[in-house]
């Protein structure tokens, strides 16, 4: 599957965005493209690319945040609890891949939008519940029983803003960020389709071939 030269536009678009919505202090926490680019690869690019360009862009911007941390705010990001998270993290975007190469370009934007939502929801899952069964930072809330997995569902730790804000941070951001991604696929497939349309029109109009003119011209 080749990708036509405006098509190459957006798809740079998901990587920058994923990369800007990733700075620290720049938007809530958990509000992040990093999801929709997931989803939306294994939708839109080519071969390889689904899995490489956003892994690639995943590990990228994850070694800068932690370097930043640590270099900036004197904070130890490169610790078994944290490489726990980064795991579980790495763990969901391969199936978030796989997802969106269960979709075709051609489904409506409702059915993409739903897709992205429901790529957030997996996410939000699995990352909580990795974090309430490993508990790498060993929170006494976390306990090995159905509440102490509700509890990391929903209201999180002592000390920090509730879990659900997160589940919300990442619904929105999710379903935001596929329906900006599809729809910038979308709009330059159309575009794409109409120059075709455009140029067919026109050989129609024209059909002479540029051989065909000298010899009328000599006739």
């Amino acid at each position: 599957m080749n990708k036509k030269p405006s098509q190459w536009l957006p798809i740079l678009l998901m990587v920058i965005v994923v990369a800007i919505t990733r700075m620290p202090g720049l938007l809530p926490p958990n509000f992040s493209a990093v999801c929709a680019l997931a989803f939306c690869a294994g939708i839109y690019f080519p071969g390889r690319m689904a899995w490489w360009v956003p892994m690639a862009t995943f590990l990228g911007t994850d070694m800068a945040l932690n370097l930043y941390y640590k270099y900036v705010h004197n904070i130890d990001t490169f610790n078994p609890a944290t490489l726990v998270f980064l795991a579980a993290n790495y763990a969901v975007y391969p199936v978030l891949i796989w997802m969106g190469r269960k979709f075709t370009p051609k489904a409506s934007f409702v059915t993409l939008l739903g897709g992205g939502i429901l790529g957030a929801i997996l996410f939000f899952l699995v990352t909580n519940t990795v974090s309430w069964f490993f508990n790498p930072f060993g929170n006494p809330e976390y306990t090995k029983d159905l509440a102490g997995w509700i509890r990391a569902l929903s209201v999180g730790t002592s000390g920090y803003p509730p879990t659900w804000e997160f589940f919300i941070n990442s619904l929105t951001s999710g379903g935001l960020f596929t329906g900006l991604f599809a729809g910038a696929m979308k709009l330059s497939e159309a575009v794409d389709a109409a120059k075709e349309e455009a140029e067919a029109e026109d050989e129609a109009e024209d059909p002479a071939s540029p051989e065909e003119a000298p010899e009328e011209a000599e006739a």
